[in-house]
């Protein structure tokens, strides 16, 4: 075999085996309810690789019919903490736990009345674990880069563990086809969902007849 595609392989074989060994225990179904329960919007935040994979899951759950929006750590406490509501859930992804930006601003967080904050992370001394009151723990995440230093299995994991959040209180919530639909004016998925799950008939193409 290529040793490229050997390669290839064996980092994507780390990253699914990443995602199927996530030791999801109760904490999970909490994290569920009270997404569910929510009254107000899911603030996701991270930075770097976390915070890319934060602002793609609060796309998710907006898909989903629940209010979201991704709140940057270093812009927090620059006015943007604005954005928070005590009624408001902050799903906060960090591996180590220790990012000094995201742990500011969970702090801030509590200080503007939000009680309900969620952490997802990997190391079992990381701060965030004293200050969220739910933990999702990730698990131990070993990297596949030949460095051992870039987040892709972590990055996996994340990814992961929102979707399924999302998924799971989508359906706790009894959320519809029509639902769907309704926040999906446009494009492939608007189609699939008020065409009943068919897939829309490929557009038609005009003839244009030229002069003779």
């Amino acid at each position: 075999m290529d040793d490229t595609l050997r390669r290839a392989r064996r980092i994507l074989r780390a990253e699914a085996d990443a995602i199927r060994n996530v030791p999801l225990d109760s904490q999970f179904r909490t994290a569920v309810r009270e997404i569910v329960r929510c009254k107000g919007k899911v603030i996701t935040t991270g930075i770097g690789k976390a915070g890319a994979v934060a602002r793609k899951i609060a796309g998710t759950f907006c898909s989903n019919g629940v209010p979201a929006a991704f709140l940057h750590p270093g812009e927090a406490g620059h006015g943007d903490l604005g954005l928070l509501a005590p009624g408001d859930i902050v799903l906060a992804f960090s591996t180590s736990g220790k990012t000094r930006e995201v742990l500011e601003m969970l702090e801030l967080a509590r200080h503007l009345g939000v009680r309900c904050m969620i952490g997802v992370t990997s190391h079992p001394d990381s701060e965030i674990r004293r200050l969220c009151p739910i933990v999702i723990n990730m698990g131990t995440i070993r990297e596949p880069c030949p460095l051992g230093l870039t987040p892709s299995a972590s990055s996996a994991v994340m990814m992961a563990i929102g979707d399924a959040l999302s998924l799971v209180s989508m359906q706790a919530r009894g959320f519809t086809r029509h639902d769907y639909g309704l926040r999906h004016h446009a494009g492939y998925l608007g189609q699939m969902a008020r065409a009943g799950g068919s897939p829309p008939p490929p557009a038609r193409r005009r003839r244009v007849r030229s002069r003779p």
